[in-house]
């Protein structure tokens, strides 16, 4: 970064500026700090030409260090109209697992408090009917108190304990006593004071009811593309993959510390499909449900954050949502990681994020091609590929007479006898956040259940 500065500073411009002026047959320069054969070759194969840092650049794929310091007060730089770059600036704000729970949180308190019905609680103990698709989540050590609270309410359970800042599987471990987390506590030397401890985590409830394959854990691996947060527009990348662990799934206390039981950091990509699968396992009515449950989740977890993102006209996102299901067919989101691995490890990994790589182009690209943040970034349907809409606000907003959702499509299901309560009021809602129907949407997320990778490396996360 500093280097960058001194040739700001030689040149007498701002970090990155493009000429001022965008001739017809303008190339556009990239630059990028990652080496993925998948990011290169959709590079080069629209003519684009590679440059440095340093250089005028006009697209960015950066990684999230990298925009950290662009987007810093120190930097001083401005970027122009013909400037993109792949991350917003607080991103973290969806990605950082304290701060995603935090925000979702804050969002449903929100609902409740305008008395809107999405916010309906249901059971005793207080579930949300709508907007429950996050384990029973709390922040140490701020929250101590809390968790001791509620896990005195169900001592036998189980709860899974994550570094806020870390990723693959680090420092994660699984614990159903008090006492275990009181000694983790005083052997890593971080006791519960919020004032001593510098590193935070999350512990949640732990799903110790997932939908097995094969006897194995497995989670999903989504791709969702934001372009803007202020209006939401979202897209959905329709292949997505499944991820197994190596070890059949023991819910015995022997195997809590085992974590190749419980961690699922490998990727499965050969031959199947997961809703084929579960349509002629489970049949194809709860299985509509599930796919159109996890488009819901998506949505409201992308809506607890719009207003409290830096909704840069310069900046996308592509996000990866890992998500759980549980026996009953009910999905939760276990984390959002705002820089996906562009690693591929087989040959279906690379077409598919090869593919993935070029429909986002063609989605955050004006029709010619040249980054221009004066574009409405509504693509043409065409330009879409495998992406499809989950929502946008904006065009929701033009359409005069907006098609009805109905409820069925338009929030979770879980009990029949819920879904009649306040229907009208719910059914007039779905139209304002969700662009149209979203059952059908996720239609092709691969897995295989006769090849199960070997080797599990935590440091390595294949996908």
């Amino acid at each position: 970064m500093e280097k960058h500065k001194a040739a700001i500073a030689h040149n007498g411009l701002m970090y990155g500026r493009v000429g001022s002026t965008m001739g017809e047959k303008q190339t556009v320069s990239y630059c990028t700090d990652l080496d993925k054969s998948v990011l290169i070759t959709n590079f080069e194969k629209r003519g684009w030409q590679h440059v440095g840092p340093d250089d005028d650049w006009n697209f960015y794929w950066a990684g999230i260090h990298t925009c950290r310091n662009l987007f810093s007060v120190d930097s001083g730089y401005r970027m122009n109209e013909n400037q993109m770059i792949n991350h917003f600036p607080n991103h973290y704000e969806l990605s950082r697992k304290d701060l995603l729970v935090k925000n979702i949180k804050r969002y449903r308190k929100e609902l409740e408090r305008e008395g809107n019905p999405l916010a309906e609680k249901g059971d005793t103990h207080g579930r949300y009917l709508y907007l429950d698709f996050i384990p029973v989540t709390f922040v140490l050590p701020a929250d101590y108190n809390m968790f001791v609270e509620e896990y005195r309410k169900s001592p036998q359970s189980t709860w899974i304990m994550k570094p806020c800042g870390k990723s693959q599987g680090a420092g994660i471990f699984l614990i159903n006593k008090l006492s275990k987390l009181k000694r983790w506590s005083r052997e890593s030397k971080t006791p519960f004071n919020p004032s001593l401890v510098k590193e935070s985590y999350v512990i949640s409830r732990y799903i110790d009811n997932p939908l097995l394959i094969g006897g194995k854990k497995f989670d999903l691996r989504l791709y969702v593309l934001v372009t803007s947060f202020r209006p939401l527009k979202a897209y959905l990348f329709k292949l997505g993959f499944c991820r197994f662990c190596t070890v059949k799934y023991d819910t015995s206390i022997q195997e809590l510390d085992n974590m190749f039981v419980h961690l699922t950091n490998v990727s499965v990509q050969k031959h199947g499909n997961l809703r084929l699968y579960l349509e002629s396992t489970r049949g194809k009515t709860v299985t509509e449900s599930l796919f159109t449950n996890i488009s819901w989740l998506i949505v409201h977890s992308l809506k607890a954050v719009s207003y409290i993102m830096a909704n840069d006209r310069h900046c996308f996102e592509c996000y990866g949502y890992d998500i759980i299901i549980d026996n009953q067919l009910k999905p939760w989101l276990v984390e959002v990681n705002a820089a996906p691995s562009l690693t591929s490890t087989t040959v279906n990994d690379r077409i598919l994020k090869y593919k993935l790589i070029d429909n986002i182009l063609n989605i955050v690209l004006p029709p010619d091609g040249i980054p221009d943040i004066r574009w409405n970034k509504i693509p043409s349907p065409e330009n879409l590929g495998n992406f499809e809409l989950l929502l946008d606000e904006e065009l929701a907003a033009q359409e005069e007479h907006v098609p009805k959702v109905d409820f069925v499509t338009a929030a979770p299901q879980s009990d029949p006898d819920t879904t009649s309560q306040d229907g009208g009021q719910i059914r007039s809602l779905a139209p304002h956040c969700l662009r149209r129907p979203l059952s059908n949407q996720i239609d092709n997320i691969e897995l295989n259940n006769n090849e199960i990778l070997k080797g599990f490396k935590p440091a390595n996360y294949n996908i």
